[in-house]
């Protein structure tokens, strides 16, 4: 990777970016593609620190031309000064039109995670908001219905992995996870899902990029962070409304989601369903991920601080979760028998027999491959849960999702 910085004045609004945007560490900030709409993103990226930054072997055109300028520079014999003070710029290339969907209906999540996070960070610079979440839902909404499995081992992976877009990746993960559980658990009607996945993935819009800040941050929290945190159910309420947000069930989930309210749903009204149902996902997928501070806990440990309420009785809303995802739920790392290390790429027939490939052997070290193996079988099966920080090997999403997709 050879990244050089980008002039941010020279990026066209409206139009898409003809090279991958990346920042100075080589992070992915925006796909290939991916149209700026406003100054107010590229603002928002600037104010988090971030340089704007392109790796010239993968931006074509843009960085020829580049090379082009420098060279054009040393031939007038301009000064250094000026010369390194050139920088890349967006308007090199001829611009393409967004990527469509694969036929398949397949999306790609690394690019659907930065979408999220750029939405959901900056929702009043997108003059078109209320389309474009309703867009992005449709899509998890689609992923949950044909490909349950892999969008749990998908937004499992990323939210144990990434903690710079920590808050869209857990509002997608919620989201999923709550919309399954709806549909396939609870047997709620269709239309109760939609809104149920769409108040779980704007739960937090108030504080995305607080989120993000704290993911990252060592140091003890300020007074007005604080505040915000214990504001930010009514400012999201309240800016959801001033983005054109105006059914009443949507508003009271985000409204309700953080109030602690052990006890059966019924009684309660379809908002305050949804609302435990999302303050339950909302503790599993925060306490198994990672911050800067802490590591995250195993993946079967955060389901069981869902399964029991407040008062330590069994929880419905966080029962029907533990049912729908299993005991060990895709993206989980487990112990087999062997002693062999596994990742969960698929729920089982039963809560203890998921599909499972290992990744590091009898003695610890990586296998290399993908080894597929039958937990039903008494050699193979799952002895204990392991937790991700433990599992000193990283494996490629992609390779986790062509395999899970095979088994």
């Amino acid at each position: 990777m050879n990244l050089v910085p980008l002039n941010i004045d020279s990026i066209q609004l409206g139009q898409p970016l003809p090279f991958v945007l990346r920042d100075s560490e080589g992070l992915l900030l925006a796909q290939k593609g991916y149209v700026v709409r406003t100054r107010a993103e590229l603002d928002a990226m600037l104010a988090r620190g971030l340089q704007l930054c392109v790796d010239t072997t993968e931006s074509g055109d843009s960085h020829r031309a580049y090379v082009a300028q420098l060279h054009r520079m040393l031939n007038t014999d301009q000064a250094l000064g000026q010369i390194a003070a050139v920088k890349l710029s967006a308007g090199a290339a001829p611009a393409k039109p967004e990527r469509p969907p694969e036929p398949s209906g397949r999306i790609d999540w690394g690019e659907t995670q930065l979408r999220a996070t750029q939405l959901l960070r900056s929702p009043s610079a997108a003059p078109d908001f209320p389309a474009r979440l309703q867009a992005l839902h449709a899509d998890l909404a689609r992923q949950v219905e044909t490909l349950p499995d892999p969008t749990l081992l998908a937004l499992m992976h990323l939210a144990a992995r990434e903690i710079r877009m920590y808050s869209a990746t857990h509002a997608m993960l919620v989201s999923c996870i709550v919309m399954l559980v709806a549909r396939d658990t609870l047997r709620w009607p269709p239309e109760r899902v939609q809104t149920l996945g769409l108040a779980a993935l704007s739960m937090n819009i108030s504080m995305t990029a607080l989120q993000d800040q704290l993911a990252l941050q060592t140091q003890p929290l300020t007074t007005e962070q604080m505040n915000a945190i214990d504001s930010h159910v009514d400012r999201s309420v309240a800016q959801l409304r001033a983005l054109g947000v105006t059914d009443a069930v949507w508003l009271e989930a985000v409204a309700e989601h953080h109030r602690r309210a052990p006890g059966p749903l019924a009684g309660r009204t379809e908002g305050q369903q949804m609302a435990r149902l999302i303050q339950r996902a909302d503790t599993f997928s925060a306490r198994m991920s990672p911050r800067s501070t802490r590591n995250p806990m195993p993946v079967t440990a955060a389901l069981q601080a869902s399964y029991h309420d407040e008062n330590q009785k069994v929880d419905e809303a966080g029962a029907a979760m533990v049912r729908t995802l299993g005991i060990y739920p895709p993206g989980a790392y487990v112990r087999l028998a062997s002693q062999e290390v596994a990742v969960v790429l698929r729920r089982g027939t039963t809560a203890t027999t998921p599909r499972v490939a290992v990744v590091l052997n009898q003695s610890g070290m990586p296998t290399g491959e993908l080894i597929p193996r039958d937990t039903r079988q008494p050699a193979s099966k799952v002895v204990a849960p392991v937790a991700r920080h433990d599992v000193r090997v990283q494996v490629r999403l992609e390779r986790l999702l062509a395999l899970a997709e095979r088994v």
